[in-house]
C-alpha cells in the first residue's frame, strides 16, 4: 500500500509539465536541481534552532528584558491537591460558588481556600510577561535576520524586480546556494514553532487554530515547491511574508516593557508593511504570477498548479483575517487615542 501511494504522489503529472519526467531533474551540465529527501534535513535544523532559541532567550532576551525594565514575577504555586487538580483540569477552572462549598466539603477545608487554590492555579496557567518577551524576542531575531537575509539574496536577481523572470527556463531552473539555505532554515523554523506550540504562550483557540493552519499551510508550501522547483516564487513568498512580522515582534516587545509610545510608532509600521506585503503585493503580484500567467506557458495546467495556487489561497485567507483584526486595532488606537 505504501509503495503504490508513494508512486501516486510522485506521478509526474502531478508535480511537472507535459514531456518532463524525473530523470530530467539529475544534476548535470552545471545545472543543480532540489530533492526530495533533502527535505529530511530541516527536522535536525529545527532541533539546531531550538537550542539557538534556549541560549538567545536565556542569555540574551532576559538581560535585554532587565535592561527595558521588566521583571521576572514569580508565580506562587498552589498546595498539592489532587482532588481540585483533577476538577480543574476535566471540569471547569471557573468553578461557581456551589461548586466550590462541594470541593469544600470533599477536601475538608473552607471555600475560601478553594478559592484561593483555584485562583493560583488559574494563574499558573498565564504567562508571565519576561515570557512572552523571550518568545516575542527569539520570533524578532528569526524574522529580522531572514528579511536581511532574504534582501541579500535577491536583489541582485532579475525577478526581484521582473516577476516573469519566475517562468523563465522553467523546470530546469538551477538550484543556488543561497536558495538552498533560505528553505532550509525557513522550513526548519515553521517545524520548531510546531515542536513548542505546546509550551509557548497560551493563546485563545480561534488564535492558536489560526497558527496551527499557518505553519502546516507554510511547511506544505514550501516543502511541495521545493519538490517541484518552484524555488523562484518561494524565495520571493518568504520575503514577502518575513518583512512585516519583525516589526510586529518588535511592537510586542516595547508593549512588555511598557514603552507605549515606541510600540504604538512600530504597530503603525507594521501595519503599513503589513497591508503593503500582503494585501496588495502578495495577491497583485505573487498570486497573479502563479495564478495567471503560467497560463502563458502552457495550456494544460498541471496538478501542481491548483495544489499549490489552493495553499497560497489558503495563506491568503488568513492574511484578509489578520488583517480584519489589526484594522480593528488601528480603528480603536485612533479613535480611542
Amino acid at each position: 500500500i505504501l509503495k503504490v501511494l508513494n508512486s501516486w504522489f510522485w506521478w509526474e503529472n502531478i508535480w511537472m509539465p507535459i514531456n518532463c519526467t524525473w530523470a530530467h531533474f539529475v544534476d548535470r551540465d552545471g545545472l543543480v536541481f532540489p530533492k526530495a529527501h533533502q527535505l529530511y534535513a530541516t527536522i535536525p535544523y529545527a532541533f539546531v534552532l531550538l537550542i539557538i532559541r534556549f541560549f538567545s532567550e536565556r542569555y540574551v532576551a532576559i538581560p535585554l528584558a532587565k535592561a527595558l525594565g521588566i521583571k521576572n514575577v514569580r508565580r506562587v504555586k498552589p498546595q498539592p491537591n489532587p482532588v481540585l487538580e483533577s476538577y480543574f483540569r476535566e471540569c471547569s477552572k471557573h468553578p461557581s460558588q456551589s461548586e466550590i462549598q462541594g470541593l469544600a466539603k470533599k477536601c475538608n477545608c473552607t471555600a475560601h481556600l478553594v478559592e484561593k487554590w483555584f485562583r493560583r492555579r488559574r494563574n499558573l496557567e498565564i504567562s508571565t510577561v519576561l515570557r512572552k518577551f523571550q518568545e516575542a524576542f527569539w520570533r524578532f531575531s528569526f524574522y529580522l535576520a531572514s528579511s536581511i537575509a532574504g534582501f541579500i539574496f535577491l536583489y541582485d536577481k532579475p525577478w526581484f524586480y521582473d516577476i516573469w523572470q519566475t517562468w523563465v527556463g522553467y523546470p530546469f531552473q538551477t538550484m543556488l546556494p543561497s536558495q538552498y539555505w533560505y528553505y532550509m532554515a525557513e522550513i526548519s523554523f515553521y517545524w520548531s514553532l510546531l515542536f513548542t506550540l505546546g509550551i509557548d504562550n497560551k493563546r485563545k483557540a480561534s488564535d492558536f487554530l489560526a497558527h496551527v493552519i499557518h505553519h502546516f499551510a507554510a511547511i506544505g508550501l514550501m516543502s511541495c515547491s521545493w519538490c517541484a522547483n518552484y524555488l523562484r516564487h518561494g524565495t520571493l513568498v518568504m520575503f514577502v511574508h518575513d518583512t512585516a512580522d519583525f516589526w510586529l515582534e518588535a511592537a510586542k516587545m516595547f508593549n512588555y516593557a511598557r514603552w507605549q509610545k515606541t510600540c504604538n510608532v512600530l504597530f503603525i509600521i507594521f501595519s503599513i508593511v503589513f497591508f503593503i506585503t500582503r494585501i496588495i503585493l502578495f495577491p497583485f503580484w505573487i498570486l497573479r504570477a502563479t495564478l495567471y500567467q503560467p497560463t502563458f506557458y502552457s495550456t494544460t495546467p498541471v496538478i501542481a498548479y491548483f495544489l499549490f495556487n489552493g495553499m497560497l489561497l489558503t495563506l491568503q485567507g488568513l492574511h484578509l483575517y489578520w488583517g480584519y483584526l489589526i484594522f480593528k486595532i488601528l480603528r480603536r488606537f485612533i479613535c480611542l487615542k
